[in-house]
């Protein structure tokens, strides 16, 4: 398999799109070595179930550029990307490609998504005790992402998929995905929910902050969570696996509103009948660690339980390169409970070995 440096090249292989994140106060464990997580003595193997890459040659056939996806220093090489997780003490990544084709037409977005999975799972063979991934799929067919899925797991031995938070403008709660859920819940893998931002509010994302990501990213997980709970998407597929980044969004934060809603203003009750209150569907959900805060990860774990909750880094973004001692300091946690947040739970969903 083909790494290269996008500085000179970027049409083959897995690129890691981002900036360094090796600075002094997360500095390399001398001489290379791998840091050792540990919880009161225990070794602990992490497991980050948010970490991106893209595909050069995939890119190319969307007329995109790989230096266009975030910013200087795109191009991590295998060797550079490995390094960053060992002084972080991420031992394992699952690897994801945020959806760029969900546009493409049909024989483009199949090819695309070819590529993508098959480097993918040449990646992570190389690299067995490093990397899981999730597989791409062309949601806008759901019928042929239902059969990429499936040929991705069955075949490719990738974990699951990851997906937007919609698809042109269609939520995931449209009859028309449930072929896909279907799909999910029968080979019971994780779905990885990344969102897109919420390109309606566009013109007002303008302007500093880069609000179309910080605000953006959030409300649009938000959104497609909200609505696969209220029109019946996880009721009619119980045993559905759905991991959301960044927390879930605004959801697990201000959740009790939704248990309002319906009483408040009845007459937007569309006839959906709930087997539960809303609330109660967000302990069947999973959500990644990259909160800020100590405060924000207590409260996320009150909202929808530790046994929810894996870590989230990012990477090679860097919003958050300390999402191991975020986990290992934040205070009132069991020893139990940290460990399953470092990767007990992820190693559950992923099918990773302890």
């Amino acid at each position: 398999m083909s790494i290269r440096n996008t500085k000179h090249c970027c049409d083959e292989g897995i690129i890691f799109t981002g900036c360094s994140m090796t600075n002094a106060a997360h500095a390399q464990p001398a001489g290379g070595r791998r840091r050792q997580v540990l919880v009161n003595g225990r070794r602990i193997k992490t497991i980050d179930v948010h970490a991106h890459c893209v595909v050069g040659e995939a890119l190319a056939l969307l007329d995109m550029k790989v230096e266009d996806q975030r910013g200087p220093g795109i191009g991590e090489v295998g060797s550079r990307r490995i390094a960053e997780m060992d002084e972080q003490g991420i031992d394992m990544e699952a690897l994801s490609i945020n959806p760029t084709w969900y546009r493409a037409e049909r024989d483009v977005a199949a090819e695309v998504i070819r590529i993508q999975n098959d480097k993918l799972a040449e990646w992570c063979g190389t690299y067995p005790d490093r990397f899981v991934a999730f597989a791409s799929v062309a949601l806008q067919f759901p019928d042929l992402a239902v059969r990429q899925l499936e040929h991705g797991v069955k075949k490719l031995g990738l974990r699951g998929a990851a997906v937007g938070a919609s698809v042109g403008g269609r939520e995931f709660s449209d009859p028309q995905f449930h072929p896909f859920w279907a799909k999910a819940e029968e080979l019971g893998v994780l779905i990885f929910i990344h969102p897109q931002s919420t390109p309606q509010l566009e013109p007002r994302f303008k302007g500093n902050g880069w609000l179309s990501n910080t605000i953006g990213n959030p409300l649009d997980t938000t959104i497609a969570l909200s609505h696969l709970i209220f029109e019946g998407t996880l009721d009619r597929f119980p045993g559905l696996k759905i991991c959301a980044a960044h927390g879930g969004g605004y959801l697990p934060s201000y959740a009790p509103r939704s248990d309002q809603s319906l009483r408040v203003a009845p007459e937007m009750d569309t006839g959906v009948k709930l087997r539960k209150k809303p609330t109660a569907y967000l302990r069947d959900m999973y959500y990644d660690t990259l909160v800020f805060t100590d405060e924000a990860l207590r409260h996320l774990a009150a909202e929808v339980g530790v046994s929810q909750l894996v870590i989230g880094t990012d990477h090679p973004i860097p919003w958050q390169s300390g999402s191991v001692d975020h986990i290992l300091d934040a205070p009132g946690f069991t020893d139990a409970e940290r460990r399953a947040m470092l990767g007990e739970t992820a190693a559950k969903l992923l099918g990773i070995p302890l």
